[in-house]
């Protein structure tokens, strides 16, 4: 291998794990896929230029070539088709690494990722039962066929629109708070030439006098700013100020002008599921000190059930109507604390009200 085809600036392989690895994964690829494929990561980032699309269409590849496997039906067949199926995902996961690493994501190999995805769990699901009905005859593996695309693609469809759902409700929520910030800043903000044009008998010391009383008042810092701009002063005068310098300690005399410092307003659209569930905390706290996410079992586990587990032992049936089970157990928990943030959603954009209404009167 030529030197040229080296590429230096690969970090180390703990560097890699910490810039590929997520923070919170499913527990199956933590366990068994991650351990595997950062190293690969690491060497294909390093040694070649291959590109996360090209890994992409070698996982969609692989994993055609277990669906192949799985349509013969014997179980040395099975078992070759589920190694051949954890490799295919080893792949997979290994595109979105790569590309965190190198830099070289896209919009378009997202797209590829997911539409790969689906396809593979489609045609490994209708070969695999279909394989196991043209053995056995046993119309139960075409219902199980039926059932693992559906719940393939019920778990897709379902993720995506709660993450639509939750990302509306944290708009609508930063809009609000936005939305107020700035009627509280038009109401304690006042140009002295807007002032005096809607008063030109104004007396203009004893107005600056008066503002600055009030302002002093409050902990010293006025919550109401008079800025004051002469006709041929520069629009952006109030730019020089610096409120930086004053919070160190090395201010001007003169105080900045329009800038205060805001305390984050936290809002936490899990309270009733929390409050209604307190053991959560502890088991979220566990897992996710070991980078396992809540949701045990996800579309992840639900294809490694079927493709993995029940080829290896000769256990199609049991494995597949086991992880569907589970997989509907999850996504109904995942559905229920959608039910209850909606109604945290709904309490928060009514306290922006009530809070609207007490600042008017």
């Amino acid at each position: 291998m030529s030197r040229q085809s080296v590429r230096p600036d690969v970090p180390p392989l703990a560097e890699v794990r910490r810039i590929t690895q997520k923070k919170r994964d499913a527990w199956w690829t933590v366990i068994l896929v991650d351990p595997l494929a950062t190293p690969l990561v690491r060497l294909t980032a390093r040694y070649t230029r291959i590109t996360p699309n090209q890994i992409t269409w070698g996982a969609f590849v692989l994993g055609l070539a277990s669906s192949v496997c799985f349509a013969f039906g014997d179980w040395r067949w099975l078992v070759l088709g589920a190694v051949i199926y954890h490799f295919s995902f080893v792949l997979d996961c290994m595109d979105g690494k790569v590309a965190r690493l190198t830099g070289q994501g896209s919009v378009f190999g997202a797209w590829l990722d997911f539409v790969f995805d689906r396809i593979r769990v489609m045609v490994c699901g209708v070969a695999l039962m279909g394989g196991q009905y043209a053995r056995t005859h046993d119309e139960t593996y075409i219902w199980l066929a039926v059932a693992v695309v559906f719940l393939d693609t019920l778990r897709y469809i379902n993720s995506l629109e709660i993450f639509k759902i939750r990302h509306t409700m944290r708009k609508q929520i930063k809009a609000r708070v936005r939305a107020a910030r700035r009627a509280e800043n038009a109401a304690e903000l006042a140009f002295m030439e807007d002032l005096l044009r809607d008063n030109p008998e104004a007396d203009v010391e004893q107005d600056l006098e008066r503002a600055k009383e009030e302002g002093e008042e409050r902990n010293g810092y006025p919550s109401a700013e008079v800025v004051a701009f002469e006709s041929d002063a520069p629009a952006d005068a109030a730019s020089h100020a610096d409120p930086a310098s004053s919070l160190s300690g090395h201010a001007d005399p003169a105080p900045a002008v329009g800038r205060t410092r805001r305390k984050a307003q936290v809002i936490d659209l899990h309270q009733e599921f929390r409050g209604k569930f307190p053991a959560y905390l502890r088991a979220r706290s566990f897992l996710l000190r070991h980078r396992i996410r809540t949701h045990l079992v996800s579309g992840i586990e639900f294809q490694m059930g079927v493709f993995i587990i029940g080829p290896l032992f000769d256990v199609v049936i049991p494995a597949t109507i086991v992880a569907g089970a589970l997989l509907l157990v999850f996504e109904l928990a995942i559905v229920y604390k959608l039910l209850l943030s909606t109604r945290d959603f709904t309490r928060t954009l009514d306290s922006f009200e009530q809070q609207k209404v007490t600042t008017a009167a």
